[in-house]
């Protein structure tokens, strides 16, 4: 674990990684421009349509559209929050960076996503991929923003970093795609673990990559099994009670 800890907080890494995922936010952004052209849709819009209902469809557009410029923001905006250069030599400008992302993020991006995961490809399951990455999305930004105002920096930071890694999922997953793609693996297939896979994946790197805070119960607990020990010593070597080393 502590080789796996090591090898994910690699200088080298991290800096690839952030490149990657700012090409890739980039690219996503370019690429999503044409969801605002209503006189030409893109494939995958004219691949959803049409919906069940008039109503229905503007609502989807709509929604995929705020989903669109939301994440264009949070992106880039999780990457700036989890710089310790920036929270360093600009502090207020990252408290503010931090108020609105979030605010970005529970009212535009997790809302949309979570709508149309009822409308997205590969049916249940791929449904149910956007809807747990989208609830990690929202309670790992509510429990960020309750552990900032209460000062627990550390849990602060893995919540963030479980924000950034699922929204990260954008990226990985095209590319995953591609790479079936070109290995001739089944559409619908390839599309369920290019999408499983990076959610997942994620979650457990962040877990590996940020160790979780010590609570009041871990501190009771260690307590209580030092004073058995301590009793156990006694009652085998009473004389070795009170000695210091």
């Amino acid at each position: 674990m502590h080789t796996m800890q090591r090898l994910l907080k690699h200088p080298a890494l991290k800096a690839c990684v952030m490149v990657a995922l700012v090409l890739g936010a980039v690219a996503i952004t370019n690429g999503s421009l044409d969801y605002f052209d209503d006189e030409q849709w893109p494939e995958f819009v004219v691949e959803k349509l049409p919906l069940s209902s008039t109503f229905i469809e503007d609502l989807w557009i709509h929604a995929l559209q705020i989903h669109v410029v939301a994440a264009a923001f949070a992106l880039p905006g999780c990457l700036l929050l989890t710089s310790r250069f920036v929270l360093r030599r600009f502090p207020r400008a990252h408290r503010w960076l931090g108020r609105i992302t979030g605010i970005v993020v529970l009212f535009a991006l997790v809302p949309t996503g979570l709508f149309m995961a009822f409308f997205a490809k590969g049916g249940f399951r791929g449904g149910l991929g956007f809807v747990v990455t989208g609830v990690i999305v929202g309670v790992s930004m509510v429990r960020g923003i309750i552990s900032a105002r209460a000062r627990r920096f550390v849990e602060h930071r893995r919540q963030v970093l479980h924000v950034l890694a699922q929204l990260s999922v954008a990226v990985t997953s095209r590319v995953l795609i591609f790479a079936f793609d070109a290995a001739g693996v089944d559409g619908e297939v390839a599309y369920l673990i290019a999408l499983w896979l990076p959610v997942i994946g994620s979650a457990l790197i962040v877990e590996g990559l940020v160790p979780r805070p010590t609570t009041v119960f871990d501190l009771k607990r260690s307590l209580h099994a030092a004073i058995r020990r301590r009793l156990r010593l006694s009652a085998v070597q009473p004389h070795l009670v009170g000695e210091r080393p």
